[in-house]
């Protein structure tokens, strides 16, 4: 059965996403990934993890600072210590975080703190020791002082100063990311939602791709798509042509595209908070012979991938059908990392499973189903300066597989106005079209 692509709206006359199940399911996965470990407790200041484990969001603006953590203690409620009025914000509209006992009490699941804003804070203001404090006071109220805490990242002053409140604190993004592993189907359809816009995205940009137009100019466009279209957050439109193919550098720049360049764009943004990772390779004007060999590699290498992706298959039987890095210019797998390359997708852009020959070999991991992740390929043209790129993204079905990334990839594209040769000279197909209506009318061949 294939994948539903529902509207963005919530509707009465059609069963779509249900936020109330979605937090209640992300919840209890988290649950269980804790109750399965030593730990008496999760500490996170990752705001994925944040989202998941408590359902707030207070923008993308705060997502580098770490001023921000939740709890949650083994047999108990989480709780999430937020910025300024935005706790507030939470005890008025997110009722999911109301535990009062009914007697007039606040809610106790939203509460306002802040962490060490990375150093920003006087370190003799005591702000990672109130952090510390107030996670310890959690513990003894549950009964948990003596069990491992586990954190996902934090501040060295946290860390020193949760350490000094007697608490063991141990690696807990392992819970969370199993927890994160498989998603549930509302998960699946905002992850299918959130490619759709970016299939949107594609179709403007082969549209306005020409001679002329610079890369930072084709991450406006693919931005002001998304955008429009809803999106929460362009995390970033990867933009890369000409000779800036190989190797590849992994960021756009005011480059401008010429005719024969190949263009390769990577689109990563947010749909209620679930992410995208989609690749896809274009040629502008015409397209070399060895860019299209070099496209075929590319779609060759994926499509023997795919063919493989299907509950109780490993990461390992994945990579196997790739090239070593040595086979396309590098010295080892660490060179040629994220090149020949699979991730989980959800509340961030890497999850698990990870698919690469520097790991997967020697440590696979088993595919399941309701799994959700992106396989990238790429391959470097014989010409020496061009390359192929495509990327798409999978949900692991009872069967096999479905692929939710929809903008045609089966074969190299050429965007912008078309070059043809007629009588070795280079004509637009206008041209060219115009060019054999008159040969013809004289009665040529």
């Amino acid at each position: 059965m294939a994948i539903h692509t529902y509207g963005p709206n919530a509707v009465d006359w059609e069963e779509r996403i249900d936020l109330d199940r979605l937090r209640g399911q992300r919840l209890a996965r988290l649950r269980e990934s804790l109750n399965r470990s030593e730990l008496g407790a999760v500490l996170s200041f990752d705001f994925a993890n944040i989202r998941y484990m408590t359902a707030t969001h207070i923008g993308t603006w705060a997502m580098d600072k770490l001023i921000r953590f939740a709890l949650l203690v083994r047999g108990g409620e989480p709780v999430v210590w937020d910025f300024g009025s935005a706790a507030r914000h939470h005890q008025l509209y997110n009722p999911w975080l109301d535990y009062s006992d009914g007697k007039g009490g606040p809610p106790t699941g939203a509460r306002a703190g802040i962490s060490t804003l990375r150093g920003a804070f006087h370190p003799d203001a005591g702000i990672a020791e109130d952090v510390a404090a107030k996670i310890a006071a959690e513990l003894r109220d549950h009964g948990l002082a003596g069990e491992p805490l586990g954190v996902d990242v934090a501040e060295m002053p946290v860390l020193a100063a949760l350490r000094a409140e007697g608490i063991d604190v141990v690696d807990g993004q392992q819970v969370f990311l199993e927890a994160r592993r498989i998603k549930t189907g509302d998960e699946i359809a905002l992850l299918t939602q959130a490619c759709a816009m970016v299939d949107a995205a594609y179709e403007e940009l082969y549209g306005h791709l020409r001679p002329g137009v610079r890369e930072n100019e084709c991450v406006g466009v693919v931005s002001k798509v998304l955008y429009d279209l809803g999106s929460e957050y362009v995390e970033g439109v990867n933009a890369i042509s000409g000779e800036r193919c190989s190797p590849h550098p992994h960021v756009y720049s005011d480059r401008l595209i010429r005719p024969g360049d190949p263009a390769f764009f990577d689109i990563l943004h947010s749909h209620l908070g679930y992410r995208t990772c989609y690749y896809r390779t274009f040629a502008v004007g015409s397209a070399s012979r060895a860019q299209r060999d070099a496209y075929v590699r590319c779609r060759q290498y994926m499509d023997e991938a795919i063919a493989l992706v299907r509950p109780g298959a490993t990461t390992a039987d994945i990579v196997r059908v790739w090239p070593r890095a040595e086979e396309f210019g590098f010295a080892d797998e660490t060179a040629a990392f994220a090149l020949q390359y699979g991730h989980g997708v959800g509340l961030s852009i890497w999850e698990k499973p990870i698919f690469s020959r520097l790991v997967s070999l020697d440590h696979p991991e088993v595919l399941e189903e309701g799994m959700v992740f992106a396989l990238e390929t790429y391959w470097p043209a014989a010409d020496g300066w061009s390359a192929a790129r495509i990327e798409e993204e999978l949900v692991v079905t009872a069967d096999g597989c479905e692929v939710i990334t929809k903008f045609p990839a089966e074969e190299l594209l050429v965007a912008g106005r078309k070059y043809w040769t007629v009588g070795g000279e280079l004509n637009t197909r206008r041209e060219a079209q115009s060019h054999l209506n008159t040969s013809r009318g004289n009665g040529a061949d």
